[in-house]
């Protein structure tokens, strides 16, 4: 027999299979198809989880867990279009979970989504990578990622797609991105101002919105709003406010209260009727926001003396002045208090002072404090308000208010009777309210603006021995231990008037007084005239002491019943010295 020999291997078989319907029901086998060499199968398979995914977070959590993120984001880089397409589909459509996004931040896929938005691709991939985008946009680190990859450019440029799918999803990207200043200077370099305001004329009040709150964003830029009064953006937002879709009315007034920061803007609004319309949504009743909004919007307009004037011959200030009587609109008078506060005098001549010392009984701890902030305000070195709020009973209202738990109130309430006691009248009646023994217990605050202007008060009312019956000395001379240039300032200054009385100033003595002052006198840093003023004012009504550390009297020095030679005594020394000055 012959040897037997190897044949050789026939060429392989080039036929294939006949087309085999894949019918997947667990989501594991579809994750797994993603891994195909095939594109109809992918395609097919992306469909699937577009599908899957679109009926929950439960859903798009599960095939998080089961690894479809990753091939995913391979797959809207593949060659076929309609693989990137369905593969783009499926990860919009997940992109919405929150955990998603966190796994995404990871795989820093950015980059290819922003590259599927040329012009190239269709509207369906345009879409949803900017569905993507909105998606992830909310977060930080990923707007700096769109940022630093140009993704905000081609953006502004997809505002002018026929798709209003494209135009919202694009809008809201740029929406979370203007948050941050950079963002906002880009989109106004980019000239995106008048995409912006050409999509206040959709017809989806979605896409106005956004559109709206992009423009409140961007106008806080003093170069943007010049570029928004050259687009005619005011006149666009007049539109707006003109007509009957109150949904937008918020966003529009909202966009106009920044904007009239600038002078050029408000003239170009009251030119337009602004101001008018302005007044017609504060006189309208039931809708609380666009009132508010309203308010807001006088009250950056009325921070200009100019202004203001503009303002009364439109009997602005008389409309704001009734709606302080309102009980049921306490964010629209908190923002009208503040506004008073910030422009001094507005509504004096049109009474509205009554109005605020109402709102001092409100049941509103924001609202009160507003009221007594802007009383204080308006009292401040003003003779004639300061006669206002007492001829409305407001001193007394003031002195109870000394006695809350809110610091703010209780600070410009102190402040606000302060600046009245200058005048004679004034004062002896917010003595007789019992002026003195509210004023104890905020001496003994911790909160700085609550002590300047505490003590501040009692040096204006300061009289006799009231606040030595009522408890004030102890706590009034341990500030003098404070720190604070301020405090420790308004402390010698009240200590000052008080030491006029002799049995006061003795007290005062007694409490250690001399001793802290003798202290703050000789640090360089402490020490001020009044704190010397507040010394020889103490010596000067309790002699003995003074003799006591001096060693001498003055002509002026009148010696009473009661003085006696205690011996020379030196304030340098230990700590455990009971020496408290005599009595």
């Amino acid at each position: 027999m012959g040897k037997k020999v190897r044949k050789e291997s026939e060429t392989p078989c080039k036929e294939t299979f006949e087309p085999l319907p894949v019918e997947g029901k667990n989501p594991a086998t579809v994750v797994l198809l993603l891994s195909s060499p095939e594109e109809d199968i992918l395609v097919k398979a992306c469909e699937a989880i577009h599908t899957f995914a679109e009926k929950g977070d439960e859903n798009k959590v599960s095939l998080l867990g089961l690894g479809a993120l990753e091939p995913l984001c391979q797959l809207i880089s593949h060659d076929n279009k309609l693989v990137r397409r369905s593969a783009l589909m499926a990860l919009g459509i997940m992109t919405a979970n929150s955990d998603v996004k966190s796994a995404l931040k990871k795989i820093d896929v950015i980059p290819s989504i922003i590259d599927k938005l040329s012009l190239e691709e269709d509207v369906v991939v345009h879409e949803f990578a900017t569905l993507c985008l909105a998606s992830l946009s909310v977060d930080f680190v990923c707007k700096v990622q769109i940022f630093d990859s140009k993704g905000l450019p081609t953006l502004i440029q997809l505002l002018c797609s026929p798709d209003p799918d494209v135009k919202k999803n694009s809008l809201e990207t740029i929406f979370n991105m203007v948050q941050d200043y950079q963002s906002r200077q880009a989109v106004h370099e980019l000239g995106g101002i008048p995409q912006l305001l050409e999509l206040l004329n959709s017809e989806f009040p979605v896409i106005q919105h956004l559109a709206l709150r992009t423009l409140q964003n961007v106008t806080t830029d003093k170069d943007t709003r010049n570029t928004f009064r050259e687009e005619q953006g005011f006149e666009k937002l007049m539109d707006i406010l003109s007509n009957d879709f109150s949904d937008l009315h918020i966003e529009a007034l909202q966009v106009v209260a920044n904007c009239l920061n600038d002078s050029e803007s408000f003239q170009l609004i009251h030119q337009g009727g602004g101001l008018t319309r302005l007044t017609e949504f504060i006189i309208t009743p039931n809708i609380t926001e666009i009132q508010s909004c309203a308010v807001k919007c006088i009250a950056r307009v009325a921070q200009s003396a100019e202004n203001r004037k503009l303002l009364h011959e439109q009997n602005v200030e008389k409309v704001l002045v009734e709606l302080l009587s309102v009980s049921d609109v306490t964010n629209i008078t908190s923002i009208l208090t503040k506004m008073m506060c910030e422009c001094v005098g507005f509504l004096c001549v049109s009474g509205g002072i009554p109005e605020i010392v109402q709102l001092l009984n409100n049941e509103s701890l924001v609202l009160r404090e507003a009221a007594t902030q802007a009383l204080s305000n308006l009292t401040h070195g003003n003779k004639l308000n300061a006669f206002a709020v007492y001829e409305a009973g407001g001193h007394e209202i003031l002195v109870q208010q000394l006695y809350g738990n809110c610091a703010g109130t209780v600070a410009n309430s102190a402040a606000t009777l302060g600046n009245m006691a200058g005048q004679g009248v004034i004062r002896c009646s917010i003595l007789l309210h019992g002026a003195m023994q509210a004023l104890v217990e905020p001496l003994k605050s911790t909160n700085v603006q609550v002590l300047v202007n505490t003590t501040q008060c009692l040096a204006m009312l300061a009289c006799d021995t009231e606040l030595q019956t009522a408890g004030g000395l102890q706590p009034l001379v341990n500030l003098l231990r404070s720190y604070h240039k301020e405090v420790l300032h308004n402390a010698c200054l009240a200590i000052n008037v008080c030491a006029s009385d002799e049995p006061t100033a003795v007290e005062m003595c007694r409490f250690g007084a001399v001793e802290l002052l003798h202290e703050i006198n000789q640090s360089v840093k402490r020490r001020s005239s009044v704190s010397k003023l507040a010394m020889t004012s103490l010596l000067n009504s309790n002699l003995s002491v003074k003799y006591s550390l001096t060693g001498h009297l003055s002509s002026t020095d009148i010696i009473r019943d009661g003085f006696y030679d205690a011996g020379k005594v030196s304030l340098w020394r230990s700590e455990d010295s009971d020496f408290r000055g005599t009595v």
